[in-house]
């Protein structure tokens, strides 16, 4: 029978309103139903917004190294429960057992990293230019937060937002995506036998009409939102009628630059992981790959037979490199990108096709594609896909590569592959993006420092890192006459 699971208000485990349920479908096997979950509306994120505005003060007042205690209890029990919530997140998600496996760690390292913080929420002591004045800095909770997660690392996003919004002192409702919410789940669990405070931490499952509650629920001081471009831009919008502060990742189309001085072999791996791995379900994964033509011809051979031989199947098998897209409406948005690619006059050099044989029929499967007689204006090289698909572009040299690396309107993650000191430090002043990657994949980030990019790609404060408390906490000023 398939388990029902609830949403998570004021410290209670609790059926919506309407009594109503979606499945979580195994985009692997979609005979498979993970599990049922709750379809929310407003009222019921009205509820959780009211329990959190209770609970905060109380929360707030715990103080903040005994918080970042109860962190380390979470991330102590997710370690304990890590092997068991990775096979769910391949079962929910696609991704292959490895990555889902690497993704929880991550999760782990999060909650530890900001438990930390509890003890470092420092401001500063600043002279004054009158005698007797004492002057500092405090930084205190906004109050209540929104979160908004994708389905895509339904564990790592969460984990980044939740943490430094706890330890900061703010009670939050997080809204999970609907295509993969039980990673957290498990996670609010977890927080919630740790011991954070009853009504300070609430979780509503459900689609976009939950989700724009949040957003413009005046009892919301703040909303941390990762997604598309097009919902983003939308919240944008409703949170300016009411000023609330905002933090949006919406994605990129990012490049990764190959120069003739590069280990071609080092370089097809950096360029095939970005690309494919994680089914190219990643916003920092690289989708147009622009290399110097002087090793144009060799670089493309050997890409094209790394990208032949990459193994699709079910993530939790032995030896597959490549899982689903996530659901039908992403694998036919992959499969129309690049039909619309061959019509611009794009060919196919590997892959291209919807893989339907044996036990693929029962997923969202799609073979890793890469394409060339790409122009720099055509849809495919413009804008996102967020599947297994690479386009490649010639560039006479360095010059050429970064104008074309920076002809787009996102800015999110870029990368180069070069053994020249000048050429990496040309590429670091020039190109434009958040996040700037040398000889290593444009997708591989860490927690500990900060996440983000320019341009259409973000709006707002930083994520990860010590500088992502900022988002989640005000600066008050005190001066203190004795």
């Amino acid at each position: 029978m398939t388990q029902i699971y609830k949403n998570f208000i004021g410290g209670e485990w609790t059926n919506c309103r309407t009594g109503k349920t979606f499945p979580n479908v195994n985009p692997a096997d979609t005979r498979e139903i993970v599990g049922e979950f709750q379809d929310s509306d407003e009222t019921d994120v009205r509820d959780a917004i009211a329990a959190a505005r209770k609970a905060q003060a109380v929360w707030a007042n715990t103080p903040a190294p005994k918080r970042g205690e109860i962190l380390f209890r979470a991330a102590n029990l997710l370690e304990q429960r890590g092997a068991e919530i990775a096979r769910e997140m391949t079962r929910e998600e696609g991704k292959i057992l490895p990555e889902a496996v690497g993704e929880t760690a991550r999760a782990i390292n999060i909650l530890r990293f900001f438990a930390g913080e509890g003890a470092r929420l420092a401001g500063a002591a600043i002279p004054s230019e009158r005698d007797r004045v004492f002057i500092h800095t405090v930084k205190k909770p906004l109050g209540v937060v929104g979160l908004i997660t994708p389905w895509n690392f339904p564990i790592a996003i969460p984990a980044w937002k939740l943490a430094p919004a706890l330890i900061a002192g703010n009670a939050v409702v997080i809204k999970p995506s609907e295509h993969a919410p039980l990673c957290t789940l498990r996670l609010i669990e977890i927080l919630d036998e740790a011991g954070v405070t009853k009504g300070a931490l609430n979780l509503i499952t459900g689609a976009g009409k939950a989700g724009a509650e949040i957003v413009s629920n005046l009892n919301v001081d703040a909303i941390s939102f990762t997604g598309s471009e097009a919902t983003g831009s939308a919240i944008a919008v409703e949170a300016a009628k009411r000023r609330a502060r905002l933090q949006l990742e919406m994605g990129g189309k990012n490049p990764t630059i190959v120069l003739k001085d590069a280990d071609l072999d080092e370089a097809v791996g950096i360029v095939s992981n970005a690309a494919y791995f994680s089914t190219g379900q990643k916003c920092t994964a690289t989708s147009r790959v622009i290399v110097e033509e002087a090793v144009l011809p060799e670089f493309t051979e050997r890409l094209r037979m790394k990208t032949a031989n990459l193994r699709v199947g079910n993530g939790l098998e032995n030896g597959i490199e490549i899982g689903p897209a996530i659901n039908e409406p992403q694998l036919e948005k992959i499969v129309s990108a690049v039909l619309q690619a061959q019509k611009d006059g794009a060919k196919i050099l590997a892959g291209g096709e919807h893989l339907t044989g044996g036990e693929l029929a029962r997923g969202y499967f799609y073979s890793p594609t890469l394409l060339t007689d790409v122009n720099p204006q055509m849809e495919i090289a413009q804008e996102e896909v967020f599947g297994p698909v690479l386009a490649i572009l010639p560039a006479r040299n360095i010059d050429e590569a970064v104008s074309l690396a920076n002809d787009i309107r996102f800015g999110l993650s870029a990368a180069i592959c070069t053994r020249s000191i000048t050429s990496a430090f040309e590429f670091i002043n020039r190109v434009q993006a958040g996040l700037i990657m040398v000889n290593l994949p444009s997708a591989g980030v860490e927690y500990q420092v900060p996440f983000g990019g320019t341009k259409s790609s973000s709006i707002g404060m930083r994520e990860q890192g010590a500088v992502a408390v900022d988002f989640y906490t005000q600066m008050q000023t005190v001066y203190l006459k004795y």
